[in-house]
């Protein structure tokens, strides 16, 4: 695979062929269609969602998507979907050690899933998991017609290969996938793992700035999609398919990467976290993490999410008489949070780079009893939170553990004794 060039503008309309002229002009699906091709609508969206939501692409393609199947089911006892029934999940923080990368075989073979919420079959919740790979995918692509994909690497940079282009990733940026999209993930360096969040609901998109203004947060530009790449071959391909909450594959007769032209806006992103502009307060106060939204998922609640993807970044600390960690608190939503590098500020130990905690609605947290201590006493000069990166998957409905995660032996079984050490100092008036 060479490497790969890009376009930027995240939710634009916008095209890009392999071959120059292979795009119609004037309208998407001629009599005929240049060079050959077939003409194939990719609908990401309902056709009647407003202008601003809907989300689509026509693809101009050698042989089109219907040569596939028959389909027949594919076990993997790792991979689930909502809604979870594998035990109790009690009202607890929960956090985990990074879990072993052990010869996984690819990204299929080696996602695991931890929680989920919602229910796959409406359209509604998510699933969190944890894949780990020491193989590309050789003749073998995935369709998930369940959720859209958002890929977090941790560890081992990423060569993503999709109908529209390819993609390169590594720790510090993200991968966007839409539901549907054909995919294949692989490893560029040998092995590879992080952090999966299969989105059900409706498509990720860049939060409303309000009064922030008009340059805060994500920038559209700095989001990009591949440019048109095509592979034409005959070979022999493996098409496993996500589909209410299963696993099925069929085989395809040529490459199933075949794209030579494409026009729309259902495509495929790469983002760099780095690029996010951090707001943050000037004056006194820890500011709610909403401030730190990447990318959000509306629910048919106006203001609370199906999922908020929410980053902690390198930045400043400058407000004055504030207590700067993370106050203790209990949320509505629940936060899944997982560590790229670095150290987090709530931290000083046990929440190590490929780790994860889950603090599901209303479970009480916040920073462990030493933290606590050393932010009530220092002295506040302007400071630095560098070398850090730490993400939270933020969604309306509760978690459900997997199985795996429930019995893993990652799972810390003292997590919550990091706050057992926190004293009283509460002097009535006399």
């Amino acid at each position: 695979m060479t490497a790969p060039s890009y376009l930027s503008g995240f939710g634009n309309e916008l095209e890009s062929e392999a071959h120059a002229g292979a795009l119609p002009r004037g309208q998407f699906s001629p009599q005929r269609v240049p060079f050959g091709l077939y003409a194939e609508k990719f609908s990401n969206t309902a056709f009647t969602v407003p202008r601003a939501d809907n989300r689509r692409t026509w693809l101009y393609r050698i042989r089109p998507s219907v040569m596939q199947g028959p389909h027949t089911p594919l076990e993997h006892d790792g991979w689930r979907s909502a809604p979870l029934g594998d035990g109790v999940t009690p009202p607890d923080p929960m956090r985990w050690d990074p879990p072993a990368l052990t010869d996984t075989g690819d990204f299929v073979d080696g996602l695991v899933t931890v929680a989920a919420n919602g229910n796959v079959a409406l359209q509604a919740g998510i699933g969190v998991h944890l894949y780990a790979m020491t193989r590309p995918m050789t003749a073998r692509c995935l369709v998930d017609a369940d959720a859209e994909l958002l890929v977090v690497p941790q560890a081992g940079a990423l060569a993503v290969r999709t109908e529209c282009g390819h993609l390169e990733a590594e720790p510090g940026e993200i991968v966007l996938i839409p539901r549907g999209m054909k995919c294949a993930v692989d490893p560029r360096d040998g092995a590879a793992r992080g952090y999966l969040c299969e989105n059900y609901g409706a498509p990720l998109r860049l939060p409303e700035r309000g009064p922030v203004g008009s340059d805060g947060f994500a920038n559209d530009r700095d989001f990009l999609a591949p440019t048109a790449a095509y592979v034409d071959a005959e070979t022999p391909c493996e098409i496993v398919t996500r589909f209410q909450g299963r696993l099925f594959h069929a085989t395809l007769g040529h490459d199933p990467f075949d794209v030579v032209a494409w026009v729309g806006n259902a495509l495929p992103w790469k983002y760099d976290l780095r690029r996010f502009n951090t707001m943050g307060s000037i004056s006194y106060d820890h500011p709610d993490p909403s401030i730190f939204t990447v990318l959000t998922a509306p629910s048919d609640t106006p203001g609370i999410a199906n999922l908020d993807f929410v980053i902690f970044p390198p930045r400043w600390l400058v407000a004055e008489d504030t207590f700067r960690p993370p106050w203790y608190h209990r949320n509505v939503m629940s936060e899944f949070m997982g560590l790229i590098y670095g150290q987090y500020d709530a931290r000083k130990s046990g929440f190590e780079p490929g780790g994860m905690s889950l603090h599901n609605a209303l479970v009480p947290h916040g920073p462990e009893a030493g933290v606590h201590e050393a932010a009530s006493t220092a002295a506040l000069a302007p400071q630095k939170l560098d070398d850090t990166l730490a993400f939270m998957f933020e969604t309306r409905y509760p978690l459900a553990l997997s199985r795996w995660a429930l019995e893993s032996p990652a799972l810390q079984d003292d997590y919550a004794n990091c706050w057992q050490g926190l004293a009283r100092h509460f002097l009535p008036p006399a």
